[in-house]
């Protein structure tokens, strides 16, 4: 919609075009849950071109969230209408939102596979593989859990002794071990079948039990025990 001013073409910020309750604020004021993506990044970017910079971005990032969490700020800032602040908010908005899936876990019972994942979930923004360790107690309620590794989880870089530390300094009984896949796809490979095989003979040994082996892709996972792979 153009309109002209004083003789000058001028197209007026898609935010003036909509009605007051229709705003990206006033939606994630009233039901941020049922905001789309766009609405929520248009009310982080803020000012009166906030809908077209948020569209920008998305279409940089071709929607990805997972790719705009990764984001430098200097790539963030040569998007059209991004300045430093306006990176700061979206690195800001994005940490909170992964140091929240992360916080208040004492008393979380693990009652399914899926439970186990969603507590993981932030490893999904991951761009390199992390190793987990989810520590329960033997009502299966989650007493901590603890990064161990960072880079390539394989058999020969693991060291059992390790994975386990955290579990023993907590006399945890159980733990549920899960890492991520950066190229988003949770398909297991036979590396990780090793690895979870190894992980829970070595459990045994030292009386702590391996529930499960999660791989955490992007906005999906895999249980190798529910796949029977690595468990006998």
């Amino acid at each position: 919609m153009q309109t002209t001013l004083m003789g000058v073409s001028y197209t007026p910020p898609k935010l003036k075009l909509l009605a007051l309750r229709e705003t990206p604020v006033q939606r994630s004021l009233t039901d941020p849950t049922a905001c789309t993506n766009l609405e929520l990044l248009s009310a982080v970017v803020g000012g009166p071109k906030q809908i077209e910079i948020a569209e920008a971005i998305a279409a940089h990032f071709k929607g990805d969230l997972h790719l705009l969490f990764q984001a430098s700020v200097v790539e963030l800032v040569s998007i059209s209408g991004v300045g430093e602040a306006t990176a700061a908010r979206i690195k800001s908005a994005l940490a909170l939102s992964r140091r929240l899936s992360t916080t208040s876990i004492d008393r979380t019972s693990i009652t399914s596979p899926a439970d186990a994942a969603a507590l993981c979930g932030d490893m999904s923004t991951f761009d390199v593989e992390h190793l987990r360790v989810v520590m329960l107690n033997s009502k299966n309620n989650v007493l901590g859990f603890a990064d161990v590794y960072k880079g390539s989880v394989n058999s020969s870089q693991i060291r059992l002794g390790e994975v386990f530390r955290p579990a023993l300094q907590r006399n945890a009984p159980c733990v549920i071990i899960a890492h991520n896949h950066p190229s988003g796809s949770s398909d297991p490979s036979p590396d990780d079948v090793a690895v979870t095989r190894a992980l829970v003979q070595a459990g045994k040994m030292l009386d702590i039990q391996v529930l499960d082996h999660l791989i955490i892709g992007h906005g999906n996972f895999c249980s190798l025990k529910e796949k029977g792979l690595g468990f006998s």
